[in-house]
């Protein structure tokens, strides 16, 4: 023990033989090397990503607090009040609108971030849409009418009103709009699980999904035919563009675009999880509950531990990996079976 206070101690003296002279220069000096060293060791765990959850559970523990019950739709608004508490709760908080350090000088979280948020955007958009009304002539709901603006208020916004303010609100108002799901008295909330609803969110995922892949593969730089019109000889555009082009991710941009994939797919695991209990008699009557098993096996390949200490951008074949490629395929394969999965639905 006393070896080790010596060698402390020793350490101590070499750092101030370090420092300037001047003892309050010293003292400066030294504090601030701690807070950097403190604010370096706070921001890899902030780092870090979320666990899973489960969305039964989540769905379960909603209800019990408001005494309520579990039924049609609970799941899945659970799962979207999840996800959304998580980006809020998680250690560090959200961090994308932060102005001091160690969040400012965090990149990769904050691109997580957002990539998470998209999803729930397009899922708060749907329920809004579709998933709460029985017809397309028949009146929204009111909690989510005023949830989902909320959810799509700007995400760098830092006070007045902060981005976290108005994400609670909007978690309040899908709160109110979940408790009043199994309230009998309140026939006004519903859930509808009908397939051509399924199929109207799953057409915003692809699309999500194909522009991420398209970005994850433009890490290399590709040489791309233009196909913007094809298929239709009627088609034009507001202006002529190239017959080629080439298409590359800025090189300071590519692990950005690689961990809005990862928190996009993390996002889509729990969403999905959630449509496989509240959708679940509309995919045994298509006989579609496999092909969403293998969607969401697919993106959880997505969410492999990255062992790199950076994203490395290495030729397609060449010697050192390509992360933004090896996401972009998994991106890809859960995207071609999100179209087969739709084609499913639309069968009678």
């Amino acid at each position: 023990m006393n070896g080790f206070k010596e060698t402390l101690a020793d350490w101590r003296d070499s750092l101030f033989d370090l420092l300037p002279d001047t003892r309050p220069v010293r003292w400066f000096l030294l504090v601030l090397a701690i807070y950097l060293l403190a604010t370096l060791v706070l921001g890899m765990f902030w780092s870090l990503t979320p666990d899973h959850f489960d969305p039964r559970e989540k769905a379960a523990q909603y209800a019990g607090e408001d005494n309520g019950e579990v039924v049609t739709g609970s799941v899945t608004t659970a799962a979207l009040m999840g996800v959304m508490e998580t980006l809020l709760e998680k250690p560090g908080g959200y961090l994308h609108n932060d102005r001091f350090p160690p969040g400012i000088w965090l990149d990769n979280t904050p691109n997580w971030e957002f990539g998470a948020l998209i999803q729930v955007r397009d899922l708060s958009r749907a329920m809004r849409e579709v998933f709460s009304r029985s017809q397309s002539q028949s009146t929204e709901d009111a909690d989510l009418a005023l949830a989902e603006p909320r959810y799509h208020f700007d995400s760098d916004s830092w006070v007045l009103p902060s981005s976290e303010s108005e994400y609670r609100q909007a978690q309040g108002y899908t709160r109110s709009y979940f408790r009043r799901l199994s309230d009998a008295n309140d026939p006004d909330a519903q859930f509808f699980a009908r397939a051509d609803n399924l199929r109207y969110w799953l057409s915003t995922v692809n699309t999500r999904l194909g522009s991420l892949s398209q970005r994850l593969s433009a890490s290399v730089g590709q040489r791309r035919l233009n196909t913007d019109l094809a298929g239709d000889a009627g088609a034009s555009q507001s202006t002529r563009g190239p017959a080629e082009m080439e298409v590359k991710t800025p090189w300071l941009e590519i692990d950005d675009v690689f961990y809005e994939a990862r928190g996009t797919t993390w996002a889509l695991i729990h969403f999905l999880r959630a449509v496989e209990v509240d959708f679940a008699e509309v995919l045994e009557k298509k006989n579609a509950r496999v092909s969403l098993q293998q969607i969401i096996r697919e993106l959880e390949g997505a969410q492999e531990a990255v062992w790199s200490p950076v994203i490395l951008n290495g030729t397609g074949f060449g010697l050192v990996a390509n992360h933004s490629l090896v996401m972009a395929s998994y991106i890809s394969r859960a995207n071609a079976a999100i179209i087969d999965l739709r084609d499913l639905l639309l069968q009678g």
